[in-house]
């Protein structure tokens, strides 16, 4: 009896190639990737890229002040330094950077105040009676104060234009007083508390004229200076300039508007 043998069929060529070519490529696919994984582990943890700085552009340089040839500077050092009168008034945006209050709801600039209170004290050391009556003022007092006065000549029978001019001598216009720099006072005898000539035959008036320069006042309305400084006398207002002026001013019997001339003529 014969045996049947069976022959097994060796599947052809191009089958077993197309069988192996996505094997072989998973393989080299996950290669890949396991190389990748460990190239990325070594590098430490994947952080998303943030936004790229900006640069800032460099600050601009801060320009340097030109004083007008009108008007001083008032840069550090100088602050003290303001001519203010009816032709040369304060800017809108003028403001006091602080103020120190006193005693009866008055208040002066921050850093004339120490000056103020040693002249005081030195004046009281004296034995004499000093007392401000009038400082720093807003905008809105100054022209109360101001619309007063030109009432005052109105009821006198001047013309308004005329009782203005009047009423300018002897209160500033709104923006043209010392008062709202916050470096002026009014300072008068408690045992004489008249604004008038009368004034400056005071006890405490002759010891102000005196020694109000040490501390750095000065007699802002001279009697003989009205013409230059468009105020009548006034012998109880007193402006705070800072000691190496005033000294210039009191010795050589300046107002402060011939002091500034001389400065812009160079003879100071």
């Amino acid at each position: 009896m014969k045996t049947k043998t069976t022959r097994r069929r060796t599947p052809p060529l191009p089958l077993l190639l197309a069988l192996a070519l996505p094997v072989f490529a998973a393989g080299l696919l996950a290669g890949w990737t396991g190389a990748s994984a460990l190239a990325l582990r070594d590098q430490g943890p994947s952080v998303a890229p943030g936004p790229a700085p900006v640069q800032s552009a460099p600050p601009l340089p801060t320009p340097t002040p030109i004083p007008s040839p009108d008007r001083p500077s008032t840069a550090e050092g100088d602050w003290a330094l303001v001519l203010v009168n009816g032709d040369h008034p304060l800017p809108e945006s003028f403001t006091v950077p602080g103020l120190t209050q006193l005693r009866n709801g008055h208040a002066i600039d921050q850093r004339a105040y120490p000056a103020l209170q040693a002249m005081m004290d030195g004046c009281r050391a004296a034995g004499l009676s000093p007392l401000i009556c009038s400082s720093y003022r807003t905008q809105e007092t100054q022209a109360r104060l101001f619309q007063q006065e030109v009432e005052r000549w109105l009821a006198k029978g001047y013309i308004r234009e005329e009782a203005e001019a009047q009423a300018a001598r002897w209160v500033a216009r709104p923006g043209a007083s010392e008062h709202q720099t916050g470096l002026a006072v009014d300072i008068v005898d408690a045992g004489y508390q008249v604004l008038d000539q009368g004034q400056e035959n005071t006890a405490v008036q002759r010891w102000l004229m005196e020694h109000c320069a040490e501390y750095g006042f000065i007699l802002r309305y001279p009697t003989d200076k009205s013409a230059l400084t468009g105020v009548g006398y006034e012998p109880w207002h007193y402006r705070y300039v800072g000691e190496a002026a005033a000294r210039e001013i009191m010795d050589g019997r300046l107002c402060l508007e011939e002091y500034f001339s001389s400065r812009r003529a160079g003879n100071v």
